[in-house]
């Protein structure tokens, strides 16, 4: 066990309230509420007897950080339950954590973390190692906020997070789009981006202002999928990409993300820092939206579907920034969800929580202080809360939400992520000489060990 893991493990051990359902009462619990046989005036009363629920999220975000302590926090304990944020520098912490847990032995209502804020590898690992507490998405009475009717091609986000089926596991919290943004004062109307072909002829003119983010950084690989989308020899975007691996294969992924990648080492020459010889990646979206700010470059790229506005207002982009519809077509948009662990020491609180999350209220109020989009589907709300969501929202600078939505691409297959990450690290940072099918199928092999 890391020493990472192991602090984490002794902080929730501090912070964590006994469960009245361990062992056999949670299993017990956790069966008799996926099969229906609780009222959900029986779930609050257990949560309010278990007074408190662990939950683990990315604390990067000041903004985040108030709205769960000034709205969250009160909203739960009006409700009997206590929440405990946990914040932590990156999700794969709680879910090596639990991980741990489980391999210790901590069986179900012996665990330290009770929800996890996640999406794409990180439920996906979770899936497969049986560690999510069930199939309650669809059974909390704010379940009717979402669309979960199959036949309705909307509902797809809320089936599927990185094309793994989510099996109801997970609750919708917030949506995302990866957007760029360009420097007006800098860009002009007539060289707005619309592909990748014009974004290399920006860079042949402007050489050195533009850059990504460094992969594995989910911010870049978002970029490089992107890339791949639009380069698909097949003329097929997102569609083949979202296979798993097993079902794609590793020669026909190589041979259909070929041509993105190539596109990727023929602009390295143009980026930030190569007329230096050191081309310079950002570790994260902070470090690129810095670059963009002081203006070193004049576009930038990152997951924010209103990131220009509250951007703009916080100071973090230049005044004169605007969004720009690029790439055409395959702007990734997805989910980010609440997950409830197998282990869970407080299930019944979990519950809770995940609904109040899911309600109008929470909903309105996140997207109206820190700019993060709804996770609950308008269409699905009535005229009223609908309104509430649309009054809610920041401004737009440059599109329309019409535009951004018709460009819309979903995120690449989790079981395919670890593969084009380590491809761009070998192929794009290390400069290997190697054909890309064998370097696929080296990274293929690697992560299969």
């Amino acid at each position: 066990m890391s020493s990472r893991i192991k602090y984490l493990t002794a902080a929730a051990a501090l912070a964590v309230t006994t469960s009245s359902f361990a062992g056999e009462g949670a299993a017990t619990f956790q069966a008799d509420f996926l099969a229906g046989k609780l009222s959900w005036q029986n779930v609050v009363q257990e949560a309010q007897k278990e007074g408190a629920v662990q939950f683990y999220y990315w604390g990067g975000s000041d903004e985040l950080n108030v709205w769960i302590d000034s709205v969250a926090v009160p909203a739960l304990a009006e409700l009997g339950v206590k929440l405990v944020p946990n914040r932590i520098t990156g999700t794969k912490d709680a879910v090596d954590l639990v991980l741990a847990e489980a391999a210790s032995g901590r069986g179900i209502g012996e665990g330290s973390v009770d929800a996890i804020w996640l999406n794409g590898e990180n439920f996906y690992t979770l899936s497969r190692q049986t560690m999510l507490f069930g199939s309650f998405a669809q059974v909390l009475p704010n379940a009717d906020n979402f669309e979960w009717d199959p036949a309705d091609q909307r509902s797809q986000l809320n089936f599927r997070d990185f094309g793994v089926e989510t099996g109801s596991q997970e609750i919708p919290w917030s949506g995302e789009q990866y957007v760029c943004a360009v420097n007006r004062a800098l860009v002009s109307t007539d060289e707005t981006l619309k592909t990748f072909d014009d974004l290399k002829a920006y860079l042949e003119a402007n050489p050195g202002k533009f850059t990504y983010v460094k992969p594995p950084n989910y911010v870049g690989n978002t970029f490089v999928q992107e890339v791949v989308y639009s380069f698909n020899p097949d003329g097929t975007g997102s569609a083949p990409f979202q296979k798993s691996l097993e079902d794609l294969g590793v020669d026909e992924l190589a041979r259909l993300a070929a041509p993105g990648f190539e596109y990727l080492r023929s602009i390295e020459p143009q980026l930030l820092g190569a007329a230096s010889g050191n081309v310079r990646y950002p570790e994260d979206a902070a470090a690129s939206r810095g670059l963009f700010a002081n203006g070193e470059t004049h576009i930038h790229c990152e997951f924010g579907l209103f990131a220009v506005a509250t951007n703009r207002a916080n100071g973090s982009y230049p005044e004169t920034a605007e969004e720009v519809v690029f790439p055409a077509g395959n702007m990734i948009k997805n989910k980010n969800y609440l997950a409830i662990v197998a282990n869970a020491p407080n299930p019944a609180a979990a519950l809770v929580f995940a609904n109040y999350m899911a309600s109008v209220d929470a909903q309105a109020s996140k997207l109206e202080v820190i700019g993060y989009p709804a996770g609950i589907d308008p269409w699905k709300l009535s005229a009223t809360d609908a309104q509430r969501l649309v009054e809610a929202a920041p401004p737009h600078f440059g599109v329309t939400q019409d535009e951004l939505d018709a460009n819309i691409a979903p995120d690449t297959n989790a079981s395919l992520v670890d593969v084009i990450e380590a491809t761009w690290l070998e192929f794009i940072e290390r400069k290997a000489t190697k054909p890309l099918a064998e370097i696929m199928a080296s990274a293929a092999a690697d992560l299969a060990r």
